[in-house]
């Protein structure tokens, strides 16, 4: 599943609503870290690149939105979902900064997927070489 967080209920429902016009049925939840939304992986990507398009102007209000709420203490907490071999999510804490240079390195989606590809060695190590897999 592809998921995206929100911070601001508002911008949360303005994506709901936005995925629902594309004909889209996107599974919701709310949690502890914000608003959920996930999507299934098999999107066309033309589809895929409006949607990320979509979400990151979203994220970009949600800045501000979380900004005028908190104040600066928000611009020093970044993190990563990682979804567990038992389907626990959990986060990873990033430095923000970091964060920033690999968003602008690849997309969230490569991202989730790196983090998950390290989240299964770590819970199902295999100690053969590469060339040996």
């Amino acid at each position: 599943m592809l998921e995206y967080i929100l911070f601001d209920e508002h911008s949360w429902r303005g994506f709901i609503d936005y995925l629902r016009q594309l004909g889209l049925d996107p599974q919701t939840s709310v949690a502890e870290e914000g608003w959920l939304i996930a999507l299934p992986e098999d999107l066309v990507e033309a589809l895929d690149v409006k949607i990320e398009a979509y979400y990151d102007q979203l994220l970009e209000g949600d800045e501000a939105a979380v900004a005028e709420r908190e104040g600066e203490a928000h611009l020093h907490a970044a993190g990563v979902n990682v979804t567990l071999a038992d389907g626990r999510i959990v986060q990873a804490v990033i430095d923000p900064k970091l964060m920033q240079r690999l968003l602008g390195a690849v997309s969230p989606q490569e991202l989730g997927e790196f983090v998950d590809a390290i989240a299964a060695a770590v819970e199902n190590p295999d100690e053969r070489p590469l060339c040996q897999r």
